[in-house]
């Protein structure tokens, strides 16, 4: 039976690691994802779990001493935030191309310049493409359940890739929801024990971690990486259902609501997605057949699962709250568009860049969004594919 509670999102994720009872936890404060590891370091500290928590003096030491933990053949996690995931890049890198299944959460927080402390998406963005899976919390409880499913889809012998789990920084981490935990002793059998193949301190079989890798190697193991992660969607499908029949609670690759017979759509992930529940409910109310698409596993990109759910709509918009700065849309938008284009699927598409720096999103600028994907119905025309929302007009 599970456990009531009522947690921030923060919280959660810590008692997730709680009954994760990893062995090594590195971690440097950084806003809004302080909370996490100063959570733990409690449960360090009062004996709850035997967890080596090292206090770093950076993000980059984390990392680093994760990725010795992990090599050693420990189970590592740690946490962190937009410049701290920055000044991780070197080791974020490193993490994918060793091979080791660290899992983190990454709270998501606009990168500087300018500083500022509130949330879109420009640090996941930022390595969206180094080789992390890469999974998005709309709730405190999808941040909960990730972590529990991150280390069974990360320590798979097909996979053996870095994870990070994602959620809106102060929007979830910080605000206090409802939510079901799963018991201590239900999430270890779950979880189970890692045991690696090949690792450091195993005396049976000397390896060496991390050494030169030029010409006549490099390409072939950058393939390998790429193939793993390949097999992780199947992988994720699999402890995915695992995860619902232990709790219930079912995840996939994205959630379709109200999409099966939905005319115009919103995709988009994270926190975003329960405003536009609120505003597809509403519009339903009115008559309006509008839908939703709310990604959780950005990477791997489910790129035909995705086209196959949105192939039947007149008109689509996609949400980004981080801006590539490229004049040619968000991330988000060029993965979506590119997987409609490779898939033979063409529907109008436009992209909408909102919400940075911690910009409210309010159910007005989705009912917006709405309007306008209605109008392109209406008029089959799209005057402007590249826009904004939420910006000040001055």
């Amino acid at each position: 039976m599970s456990i009531r509670e009522r947690l921030s999102g923060n919280e959660a994720v810590a008692i997730a690691m709680k009954q994760i009872n990893p062995d090594v936890v590195a971690a440097f404060p950084i806003t809004p994802s302080t909370e996490i590891p100063q959570y733990f370091s409690t449960f360090v500290s009062n004996g709850t779990v035997d967890t080596e928590f090292v206090a770093v003096e950076s993000e980059h030491s984390a990392m680093t001493a994760c990725i010795g933990a992990e090599a050693a053949g420990g189970r590592a996690m740690t946490a962190t935030s937009a410049n701290g995931l920055s000044l991780m890049w070197e080791m974020i890198y490193i993490a994918s191309s060793l091979r080791l299944p660290i899992v983190m959460s990454l709270v998501n927080r606009a990168v500087s310049g300018p500083l500022n402390i509130h949330n879109d998406h420009s640090d996941a963005m930022g390595v969206r493409d180094a080789g992390w899976i890469m999974l998005f919390s709309e709730s405190n409880q999808e941040a909960y359940d990730n972590m529990l499913m991150a280390h069974k889809i990360a320590e798979h012998k097909d996979v053996l890739l870095p994870l990070m789990v994602c959620q809106d920084g102060f929007i979830t981490s910080h605000s206090i929801e409802n939510i079901e935990l799963v018991e201590d002793e239900k999430v270890k059998a779950f979880v189970g024990e890692y045991k690696p193949e090949h690792y450091l301190l195993n005396k049976k079989e000397p390896i060496a971690v991390g050494p030169l890798d030029l010409q006549a190697y490099l390409f072939e193991h950058k393939f390998q990486q790429a193939e793993a992660m390949r097999k992780a969607k199947q992988v994720i499908l699999d402890v995915a259902k695992e995860f619902e029949e232990l709790t219930g609670r079912k995840y996939s690759f994205f959630e379709e609501y109200k999409l099966d017979d939905a005319e115009v759509a919103i995709v988009c992930m994270n926190s975003t997605a329960g405003t536009t529940k609120a505003v597809v409910d509403s519009l339903r109310a009115q008559g309006v057949k509008a839908g939703l698409l709310k990604v959780r596993v950005f990477r791997p990109f489910p790129t035909e699962e995705i086209a196959n759910a949105l192939s039947h709509l007149k008109a689509v918009a996609v949400l980004d709250k981080a801006d590539s700065l490229n004049a040619a849309g968000g991330a988000l938008f060029e993965d979506v568009t590119s997987a409609m284009y490779v898939s033979g699927k063409q529907v109008p598409m436009v992209n909408y860049v909102y919400g940075i720096g911690g910009r409210d999103t309010k159910t007005d600028d989705i009912e917006g969004v709405y309007k306008d994907l209605l109008e392109i119905v209406k008029s089959g025309k799209i005057d402007n594919p590249y826009r904004y929302f939420g910006l000040r007009e001055e």
